[in-house]
């Protein structure tokens, strides 16, 4: 199983899978080679800022998020679960986090802080596994896991349904500008596997050139 990157980590399988997609898919081949030499995927290597960043962004676009993220993490000083288990909701609020955001932002922290979320053996689970465990942590449903799964384990073959960047890039480029089903982006996602994770980035870039970094 992959293990936890450290900061600033390419993922060793990208580019096997940048080659692999571009000669199985020629619009995705498109998409990334508008894109190459421009940037990876890669690692912040720190589980609990991936997911606290993953919280914040949930429901709001990326440049959102971003500016949300910066706020509270000046608001904070030094980004720690220890630290952010005892910020007031209010200063967290007064960063741009809705009170509901912020709660389960600290929710988070206490959890890393007493021990019940140890990241310590997420490596050696598959994807299903992790998922399963981090959505019985408040306010962590299965896209903020997917999310982890890409943004911090860089596991290859995470494909976000549930993501709106991602259905907007595939009825872009795949489907005339309309809105795609469900199903329609299951069937697309089943063309790129074992290397999804890679679609998803590119497809994301495709819509905003600046990477998202959890």
């Amino acid at each position: 199983m992959a293990v936890i990157a450290p900061p600033g980590t390419r993922p060793p399988w990208w580019p096997d899978a940048s080659d692999a997609l571009a000669a199985c898919d020629p619009v995705m081949a498109g998409v990334i080679t508008a894109w190459t030499g421009r940037g990876h995927l890669s690692s912040r290597g720190d589980p609990f800022t991936t997911l606290a960043r993953s919280i914040v962004g949930q429901q709001i676009s990326v440049k959102a998020a971003q500016a949300v993220w910066l706020r509270f993490e000046k608001a904070a000083g030094t980004m720690t679960p220890q630290r952010v288990a005892r910020m007031r909701l209010t200063t967290m609020t007064g960063a741009g986090l809705s009170t509901r955001k912020a709660e389960y932002v600290r929710d988070l922290a206490k959890h890393f802080v007493a021990g019940s979320v140890d990241p310590a053996h997420w490596p050696s689970l598959d994807d299903e596994a992790v998922i399963d465990e981090l959505v019985q942590v408040r306010g962590i449903g299965r896209w903020t896991a997917e999310m982890f799964l890409i943004f911090n384990l860089l596991r290859p073959d995470v494909f976000p349904l549930d993501d709106l960047g991602l259905t907007k890039a595939l009825a872009i480029h795949y489907n005339d500008g309309r809105p795609v089903t469900r199903a329609e982006a299951q069937a697309l996602g089943e063309r790129w596997r074992p290397w999804r994770t890679l679609a998803t980035w590119y497809l994301w870039r495709s819509l905003d050139p600046l990477p998202v970094d959890y």
